[in-house]
């Protein structure tokens, strides 16, 4: 399937601005950073988590333990697909028990995603609480998950997708409302 650009949700200084939203609503939340870690899913997660990390060092002259989740082995549906999935490493340099986890990732849809980071950060230990924080919440979940933080709501029709690129990996900052192209 095709898809080509129907409108741009927000530009790179839009972007930022949701992300030092996003970095100030975590510390308000949590009343402060004590035993507040980020954790940003592969791909660009990861680098939103770097992102409001960086963000929350700027304010609070502290910078929060970061790690950085591969889920690729605990989707439901990597079996399905006609290739062998790209497994990449799981960085996540601090012990999880007992700390308040933000999962961040770019987009949520069906809710999937997130189910397979849960899985895969419950491996890893006993978190006293893992949140969600997500750029751009599209709607039509399949599984009962719901954002903690979310940068923009954007709900979506069947033929629509979001596109959420970051400099780190896109050479751009830009979120983009998709269409099916006929």
């Amino acid at each position: 399937m095709k898809f080509r650009i129907k409108s741009q949700l927000s530009d790179e200084k839009a972007m930022n601005r949701t992300i030092t939203r996003l970095a100030h609503e975590i510390v308000e939340n949590n009343k402060g950073i004590e035993d507040l870690c980020l954790v940003g899913i592969r791909t660009r997660g990861e680098f939103l988590a770097r992102r409001i990390v960086k963000k929350i060092a700027e304010f609070e002259k502290e910078e929060l333990p970061l790690g950085i989740l591969d889920i690729v082995m605990y989707r439901d549906d990597y079996r399905t697909k006609n290739r062998l999935p790209a497994v990449e490493i799981t960085d996540i340099p601090f012990n999880i028990d007992n700390k308040k986890l933000v999962l961040i990732d770019d987009v949520i849809y069906t809710g999937r995603t997130i189910r397979a980071a849960l899985d895969a950060l419950i491996d890893l230990g006993r978190p006293s609480g893992i949140q969600l924080a997500v750029m751009v919440d599209r709607g039509h979940r399949e599984m009962p998950i719901r954002p903690d933080y979310v940068g923009k709501n954007c709900p979506t029709a069947a033929n629509e997708e979001i596109s959420v690129k970051v400099k780190e990996c896109d050479g751009v900052d830009v979120i983009d409302l998709m269409e099916e192209d006929k």
